[in-house]
Parts: C-alpha cells; sequence; structure tokens
C-alpha cells in the first residue's frame, strides 16, 4: 500500500496537479513501525523436555513480530533435533524470509550410525543462529567472533563464524539487523573478546539504524556489555533482572536483549512468558525516527 501510495504522489508531481515539495512531505510522514523479536529457541526443546518446533512457530507467531532473531538453531544436525532444518521449516510455517548463520559446521554421519535417516548420510550438521523476516533479506553476511568450542572437551579460542549481519528491506529503508550469541562461561575473557570485535562491525556500517538481536550470556550490569548498552546502542526493556529471561520458568537474570541504534524510538518491550524453550523471549515495538 505505502509503495502504491508513493507511486500515485509522484504521477500527480509528473502531471504538474502536485508539486514536487508537497510529494516528498507526504511519502516522509510514514515513519515505518517494526516489531522484532530475540529469541533462544533451545534447538525447539522446551522445559518439559520435549521437541516440538510447531510450539517455537506458535510462540513467534503469538509475537506479531516482523524480524525475529534466533539463537540455538540446528539444521540437520542430529537426533536432538530430528534432523530438521530448523530456520528453513520455520520460515515455511511463518510465511517469512530467513538467514541462517552457522556457528558449528560437521560433516554428515556416518551411514552406518543412521541408515535410516537419509539426511543424516549426506547433509552437513550445522547448528549456529538466523533471521526471520517478513521484510525482504537484500544482504547476509556470516562474520567470525572469538569462540570458546562448546563440542570439544578442551577448547581453545578461535575464530569461528555464527555472527549474522543481515540487512532488511523495510518500505524501502536499508535496515541493519545481528544476531549473535556469545560465550556463556563465567570467566568474561571470551565475551571481552566478543563484544569488542562485534563494535568494530557495527561501527564500520554506514548510519545508525542498527538492530542487535542476542543471547548475550551477560546481565546489562556486566562490564563487558559497556561498549554497546553506554557507548553505541539503547537497551529496549529498562527493567533489567525484574524481566528476567533465563531460566524459563522462574526467570531470576536477564541475558537476552533486543538493542537499537538511536535512530529507532522504542514504543514498548517486553519479556514474553513461555516455557516453549530454556529461555524467554524479549519483544520489540520501534518506529524509525
Amino acid at each position: 500500500m505505502k509503495r502504491v501510495f508513493g507511486s500515485c504522489l509522484t504521477m500527480l508531481m509528473l502531471m504538474g496537479l502536485l508539486p514536487s515539495h508537497a510529494a516528498t512531505a507526504a511519502v516522509r510522514i510514514v515513519n515505518p513501525d517494526v516489531t522484532v523479536m530475540s529469541y533462544n529457541i533451545h534447538f525447539g526443546v522446551g522445559l518439559d523436555g520435549r521437541y516440538d518446533l510447531n510450539r517455537i512457530a506458535r510462540v513467534i507467531q503469538a509475537s506479531n513480530a516482523d524480524i525475529v532473531g534466533l539463537q540455538e538453531v540446528d539444521v540437520h544436525y542430529g537426533p536432538r533435533s530430528h534432523f530438521d532444518n530448523q530456520a528453513r521449516l520455520l520460515a515455511t510455517r511463518l510465511h517469512m524470509h530467513y538467514y541462517f548463520a552457522p556457528i558449528y559446521d560437521f560433516p554428515p554421519f556416518h551411514p552406518a550410525l543412521y541408515m535410516f535417516q537419509p539426511s543424516a548420510m549426506v547433509e552437513r550438521r550445522q547448528s549456529g543462529v538466523a533471521v526471520l523476516s517478513r521484510f525482504p533479506i537484500v544482504q547476509a553476511i556470516n562474520h567470525p567472533l572469538a569462540r570458546l568450542s562448546t563440542e570439544e572437551l578442551q577448547p581453545t579460542v578461535t575464530m569461528e563464524r555464527g555472527f549474522a549481519e543481515v540487512f532488511v528491506n523495510v518500505d524501502g529503508n536499508r535496515i541493519p539487523v545481528y544476531v549473535t550469541h556469545l560465550d556463556y562461561r563465567p570467566n568474561p575473557r571470551v565475551r571481552f573478546l566478543q563484544v569488542s570485535q562485534m563494535y568494530a562491525i557495527l561501527t564500520r556500517t554506514p548510519g545508525s539504524r542498527q538492530i542487535l538481536l542476542g543471547d548475550l550470556n551477560a546481565r546489562p550490569a556486566a562490564p563487558e556489555l559497556e561498549p554497546f548498552l553506554f557507548r553505541l546502542l539503547q537497551d529496549t526493556v529498562s527493567c533489567n533482572d525484574a524481566c528476567g529471561t533465563f531460566p524459563a520458568d522462574l526467570p531470576h537474570k536477564r541475558i537476552d536483549y533486543v538493542l537499537t541504534a538511536p535512530d529507532w524510538k522504542v514504543i514498548g518491550a517486553m519479556v514474553q512468558p513461555t516455557t516453549a524453550s530454556d529461555h524467554r523471549p524479549v519483544i520489540a515495538h520501534l518506529r524509525l525516527k
């Protein structure tokens, strides 16, 4: 409807029935609103220990989110998620565009292990983060970050992919959306590295319309988050641990975030109660200033 409206104004201007400055002023009245969500879906497994991706889809659908950042997403990973391509299945169920950014990428299982599961023998086993969007995705990049593997017994810090940068076309506005999942360990040294690397990526992108969605595995007052919360981005939720996101049944700490650049006005934000995962999702309604 907005595109048709703009086209009609342009036609009137060309016919001499509307001055060019009037057309420009009329088009600028429309400031896009978007609802965004950050959700660690725990590979589709709820607190009841049951795998149910449809339940995750219902939580997302109930939020009316236009853009969703997901963490702990499996693509043909293994038995814990029924070898599903979770990013594609959720996008199909919700009628959304998607981009999947693997953190882990392993060869297929040996045929002898899962001979009755064809995808297990031919598809690479991947797990990472994803973006779902009702708006078209025009560009996507999977950036590396410093990581300590959760798949190794004695991991060392290496640079691995899994920081998604996605550009979304929101009514003609090119909006950069980032999705991340930071290190969970009590020692913050890896998170300090990760935040530093993400800060460098965000600040080299022109403009100030960034939206960062993620499980940062740190509370709002954590010193490693200072570059994001106090220098570059704003926290859309203001109640700190009173709006806890983990664990989902009795949340006592907030480690999941929707962070935005100053160009966004926060109309409202909330943490959605649900036990479909071990995290609760954060939802924010935003308006481009």
